[in-house]
C-alpha cells in the first residue's frame, strides 16, 4: 500500500499536511475526508510502488500548452463555468455535459485540459478532483466551491453561483483597467515627444547658439547637459528603463516589498481609496459566495485571503481568522482591523444577528460594485488634467530653455 503526501486545510481553517496510506488517490481522498480535512493537494510519494489511479493527477501540476503561445485566459474559464452551468441545471449528466464542451472548446490548450476532466470523472473521480489537477487554471477558490457544491448535493446552483462571481468580477476588472488605459496612452507619448525634443530639436539649437558664441543660462545648460547624455549614450536609456522595471518586479515579489508598496498606495490621496474599494468589494464578493456555497467560515477567510492581491487586507484577515477560530463575530476583528470601511462592518454584524450573512455579504460587493463605476470616473477626471499640467511642464521648460538664450542674443544684436 503505496503513502501518498498531501497538504490540507482543517477544520479550523488551517493548512497541514503529512502522508497517509491508500491503495488509490480515491481512498486517499476518503481517508482524509474522514479526519476533517479538505485535501488542497495530493500526490504519490517517489518511492511509492503504485502509481495514483486518477490519470489527471498524475499529470504535472498546470497544463501543458500543445501549441506555441496558447494559453488559458481568465475568460475561457469563465465562459466554460457558465457554460457548464447552464447545461447541468438543463438536466445534463455532468460527463455528457463535459464531453459536449470539450468539442466546442476553440482554445487548443483549453481542450487538452478540458478532455483530461472529462475522462478523470468518467473514471469515477469527483469533478473537483479533476479540476484539482490543473491548478493554473482553476484556483482554490474554483475548486473548494465545487467540492462544497458537491458534498451538498447543490453542483448546479454553485456554479452557477460560481460564474456569475467571475462575470461580474471580470466587468469589475476591465472596468479598472480601462481606467489605466488614458493615463498608460498620455504618458506613452509625453516620454515620445520630450525624447524626441531631447535628441532631435535640442542639439539643432545647441548648434545655433555654439556658433554665436553665447551664454548659456543655467536652465539651458542643464537641459543641453541632458541632451547630450541621451545623445552620446543613447544605450544606456534602454538599460536603465529595463534595470528598473526588472528592478521593481523583483522587488514587487518579495513579500516585504509587496506589503510596502501595497502600504504606500493605500496613503495615496484618492489612489489609496479607489484601492480600498476594489479590494473591499472583491473580499465581499468571494468571501460571501464562497458562504452561500456552503463553505465553512474558516475555510472561506483562509480562501478568500489568498485570492486578496492587497497585503494589508490579507494580513489583517489573518488576524480575523484567528480571532474568529477563538469565537469572536466576523464582525468585531473586521471593524477593529482599521481596513475595513464602517458600513460593511455593520452591515456584515447585521448579517450575523439575522443569519443572512451570506446575502449581506454579497449586498455589500453590490453596493461597492457601483462604488468602483464612481471612484474610476472621479479617479479619471483628476488624472486626466494632472497629466495634462505635467506634459505642458515639461515641454514647456525645454522649449523656455531654449529660447532664453536666444531671447539674451536678440535682445545684445538690438542694443537694448
Amino acid at each position: 500500500m503505496p503513502d501518498y503526501k498531501y497538504t490540507a486545510i482543517d477544520r479550523g481553517g488551517n493548512q497541514t499536511s503529512g502522508t497517509v496510506d491508500a491503495d488509490n488517490d480515491a481512498q486517499a481522498r476518503t481517508k482524509l475526508m474522514a479526519r476533517g480535512l479538505m485535501v488542497t493537494t495530493l500526490a504519490a510519494n517517489a518511492n511509492a510502488s503504485k502509481a495514483p489511479a486518477n490519470p489527471a493527477a498524475a499529470k504535472p501540476a498546470g497544463f501543458t500548452i500543445p501549441g506555441f503561445g496558447a494559453k488559458v485566459s481568465s475568460d475561457d474559464v469563465t465562459i466554460m463555468t457558465r457554460q457548464l452551468a447552464t447545461l447541468i441545471i438543463a438536466g445534463l449528466p455532468l460527463l455528457r455535459a463535459l464531453e459536449l464542451i470539450t468539442k466546442q472548446e476553440r482554445n487548443p490548450a483549453f481542450k487538452t485540459i478540458l478532455a483530461n476532466i472529462a475522462d478523470s470523472v468518467s473514471q469515477g473521480n469527483n469533478l473537483s478532483e479533476a479540476l484539482q489537477a490543473h491548478p493554473k487554471v482553476f484556483d482554490r477558490l474554483f475548486v473548494n466551491m465545487v467540492r462544497a457544491g458537491e458534498a451538498g448535493g447543490v453542483l448546479d446552483k454553485v456554479l452557477d453561483r460560481l460564474a456569475k462571481f467571475r462575470e461580474k468580477a471580470s466587468r469589475i476588472q476591465k472596468k479598472v483597467k480601462s481606467a489605466m488605459v488614458y493615463p498608460g496612452v498620455v504618458m506613452s507619448v509625453a516620454v515620445i515627444i520630450v525624447y524626441i525634443l531631447m535628441v532631435k530639436v535640442v542639439p539643432s539649437f545647441q548648434k545655433l547658439l555654439d556658433g554665436q558664441k553665447t551664454q548659456m543660462p543655467p536652465l539651458t545648460q542643464f537641459v543641453v547637459g541632458i541632451s547630450k547624455a541621451l545623445t552620446v549614450y543613447w544605450w544606456a536609456t534602454p538599460v536603465i528603463i529595463f534595470g528598473l522595471y526588472f528592478g521593481l518586479k523583483s522587488w514587487l515579489s518579495t513579500d516585504k516589498g509587496k506589503e510596502v508598496f501595497d502600504r504606500i498606495i493605500f496613503k495615496l490621496p484618492k489612489v489609496g481609496s479607489f484601492v480600498q474599494i476594489v479590494s473591499v468589494s472583491r473580499f465581499a464578493r468571494t468571501f460571501g459566495t464562497l458562504m452561500a456555497s456552503g463553505v465553512p467560515i474558516l475555510q472561506a477567510i483562509t480562501i478568500t485571503r489568498d485570492t486578496l492581491d492587497n497585503v494589508v487586507i490579507a494580513k489583517s484577515l489573518e488576524k480575523v481568522h484567528d480571532r474568529v477560530r477563538d469565537g469572536e463575530p466576523l464582525s468585531v476583528p473586521l471593524e477593529q482591523s482599521g481596513v475595513f470601511p464602517q458600513m460593511v462592518t455593520s452591515m456584515i454584524q447585521v448579517g450575523e444577528e439575522t443569519g443572512q450573512l451570506p446575502e449581506m455579504l454579497n449586498r455589500v460587493a453590490d453596493i461597492y460594485d457601483e462604488e468602483v463605476d464612481n471612484a474610476v470616473t472621479a479617479l479619471t477626471s483628476i488624472i486626466e488634467p494632472i497629466l495634462i499640467v505635467f506634459l505642458a511642464v515639461v515641454v514647456g521648460t525645454i522649449v523656455l530653455a531654449m529660447f532664453l538664450p536666444l531671447i539674451a542674443l536678440i535682445t545684445k544684436m538690438t542694443g537694448g
